[in-house]
């Protein structure tokens, strides 16, 4: 098996982060560092280890998340605030988000300890829809609808600008005070609905997403979880 997929499939990390893990020196095969993407060990006898900790495959779980406002998508944080993880109260596995929502965004979060599953829901080539209610200030038009729908221009966290891709929008009420609106989108860029709101002129007061493919958030409450089911869990490895 090649060492980065055994790492994922530890739970250690997805497939890409597993492969700079390698690149900077903290893997060790049979107590002897390895920096070379590609290789490939026999998991049944040798001795995997990252940062000195021996990792072996775990049960994988796969859980549901209604992610508040006001958290973050990582394990820890420099400046204390509070994170996912401290919304899952009786979960002794560690997991990990399958990507990130925004620290002001609420919703939908898949987390889970299958490295492989997280690199596939993550990869851009793969394109899986992703849908959010957003509530935005003042009327929105049709003119802005379609512009959203085919396209706008945002800018990237590094400067560089790019087009998003074509996105569905469904109306649920508008008038001269607020709009809201459902967004069906295939890509995950930082701050995505948010500056592609800002691009035709309004600021969101209110983003939650809702769906992953079908997997669907429903009556889940915010910062409640649940695990998801085999035919939930089957659909993903299946897309």
């Amino acid at each position: 098996m090649r060492l980065q997929k055994y790492i994922a499939l530890c739970g250690v990390a997805s497939r890409r982060k597993a492969e700079q893990l390698i690149l900077e020196g903290h893997v060790t095969v049979d107590g002897k560092i390895v920096q070379q993407l590609g290789t490939s060990i026999d998991e049944t006898v040798q001795k995997v280890s990252v940062d000195g900790n021996l990792i072996k495959q775990e049960k994988f779980i796969y859980i549901m998340l209604n992610k508040p406002a006001g958290y973050i998508c990582t394990a820890h944080d420099q400046f204390e605030r509070k994170t996912v993880l401290d919304c899952l109260k009786n979960v002794n596995e560690r997991v990990f988000p399958v990507g990130r929502l925004d620290y002001d965004t609420s919703g939908l979060l898949l987390l889970t300890n299958d490295g492989e599953l997280t690199n596939k829901l993550t990869h851009p080539k793969h394109k899986i829809f992703k849908v959010y209610y957003v509530k935005t200030k003042g009327f929105i038009s049709d003119k802005q609808i379609a512009s959203l729908k085919n396209g706008v221009v945002i800018t990237e966290s590094d400067g560089n600008k790019i087009k998003t891709l074509p996105a569905q929008v469904e109306i649920i009420e508008r008038n001269e005070k607020f709009s809201e609106i459902e967004i069906y989108i295939r890509e995950g860029k930082n701050r995505q609905i948010r500056k592609m709101l800002e691009s035709v002129g309004h600021s969101v007061t209110a983003l939650k997403r809702i769906k992953i493919g079908n997997i669907n958030i429903g009556e889940l409450a915010v910062g409640e979880y649940r695990f998801l089911t085999k035919e939930e869990i089957l659909y993903l490895k299946n897309l």
